[in-house]
């Protein structure tokens, strides 16, 4: 079987939408409509051994990475991922490397999936929406229970068994207003990689808008750019962000590491379990359907015309405000399924988020200029912090109370960053 153009990263979904949590911000759990009726969610066995086959073949990486997502993968249980790992050692080419992630709820988690977890060099995404009362407010098991002690706890053995773990933060509307303290919160509990999921979802009647739980583009400004303040006052070197490092890549024109910020989209497809593959996790459906295992292998469903479409759709789509952007480079319009909004002369593609966003990157980008060249000449984080010191006090040296503030919210500086 012929080899992909170039990386990709599959989001497998062996046990499909199931999930033990029913979270109301969750896009994914109603995916289960799709295949009501036509068998357990859960992929069998002859079809795992022929998606991993095919994921190795069709990699062109010498490190071929398998990504677990669900729904809820751990409920399928330890043995069936043992089966995985079987298989994956039965069928790695010579001189190959396999790596694993595994994205969870850590409900599910004990001693035995860790001990399995480190053994076969796993990485764990942890789902955690920051302390207690902003977790638990939407993170609920189907029986109404909270998570957020089990999740606790699953980030705690993980830590104790030292399996990387990278937690991942839904801000939505109950949280997005206390940003210090969700970040801070992560930190402290020891986190070391830190990504943010902004809820952004239309309502089951397009014409209401979008979802109560999803966040405003103002909020979500306001939220990255008082952590990245934060962030970059005490832990440069430490503390892993991935939207700040996304921001970094950009200002130094590198290629974005993450799809929702890369000019054209399409390397990061679905498989589900009965082995239907669609363009994206976000586009689970009819529209979105490309092909099936069973019909077609891994590397004729990359490279079809339907998934480049789909991909090249990304830049093509973009309105005039977006192309003459001064941070264009930072975002390249986002996430195609969060262009819901218009721009400010009437075009439609706009994303939802753009003023928060943009309020970001300007504010990170003079920082980030200044930071990163000094990284590859292995300066201790406090001598980085310094630089960040003496960047600031050059940005906001000349700033009068009443001129608007440098990092672009449109405010006063006495209403904005002087505080």
């Amino acid at each position: 079987m012929a080899k992909a153009s170039r990386e990709f990263q599959v989001f497998a979904k062996p046990a499909g939408a199931t999930c033990n949590f029913t979270c109301s911000y969750c896009y994914y759990l109603k995916k289960e409509q799709l295949y009501l009726g036509k068998g357990p969610l859960r992929m069998p066995d002859d079809l795992l051994e022929r998606y991993v086959i095919q994921h190795i073949e069709a990699s062109p990486d010498s490190t071929i990475t398998f990504s677990w997502h669900g729904g809820e993968p751990t409920i399928l249980g330890l043995d069936y991922f043992r089966k995985i790992v079987a298989l994956e050692k039965k069928h790695r080419p010579s001189g190959k490397i396999i790596a694993n992630g595994i994205q969870t709820n850590g409900y599910l988690l004990d001693e035995e999936w860790c001990r399995f977890f480190f053994k076969e060099r796993f990485r764990v995404g942890l789902s955690l929406d920051g302390p207690a009362a902003m977790h638990d407010c939407y993170r609920i098991t189907k029986g109404k229970e909270a998570t957020h002690a089990r999740a606790m706890r699953a980030f705690e053995l993980l830590r104790r068994y030292q399996v990387p773990c990278d937690l991942l933060c839904v801000v939505h509307d109950r949280n997005v207003r206390s940003p210090l303290e969700v970040y801070r919160f992560l930190r402290e509990i020891g986190s070391r990689f830190i990504g943010f999921l902004p809820v952004v979802e239309l309502c089951k009647d397009a014409a209401c808008g979008v979802s109560p739980q999803s966040i405003t583009a103002e909020d979500y400004g306001t939220f990255l750019c008082t952590i990245f303040d934060e962030w970059r006052r005490n832990d440069i070197g430490r503390v892993m962000v991935q939207i700040f490092e996304e921001a970094s890549r950009a200002v130094h024109g590198l290629e974005h590491s993450l799809c929702i910020f890369r000019k054209t989209c399409g390397d990061i497809p679905v498989v589900e379990h009965n082995g239907d593959f669609y363009s994206c996790d976000h586009f689970v459906n009819q529209d979105h359907y490309v092909g099936n295992l069973h019909d077609n292998s891994m590397s004729e469903l990359l490279e079809s015309p339907a998934q480049k479409a789909f991909g090249d759709a990304k830049v093509a789509a973009l309105p005039r405000y977006c192309l003459e952007c001064q941070v264009l480079a930072m975002c390249n319009g986002g996430c195609p399924k969060d262009r819901i909004a218009q721009t400010p002369d009437g075009e439609p593609g706009l994303n939802y988020l753009c003023e928060g966003l943009k309020r970001f990157f300007v504010f990170s980008r003079p920082h980030l200029a200044n930071l990163a060249p000094q990284e590859p000449d292995g300066q201790p984080p406090e001598h980085l912090r310094q630089v960040v010191q003496e960047v600031n006090t050059r940005t906001f040296a000349n700033v009068g109370r009443n001129d608007p503030c440098p990092c672009g919210s449109g405010k006063k500086y006495k209403k904005c960053c002087l505080k």
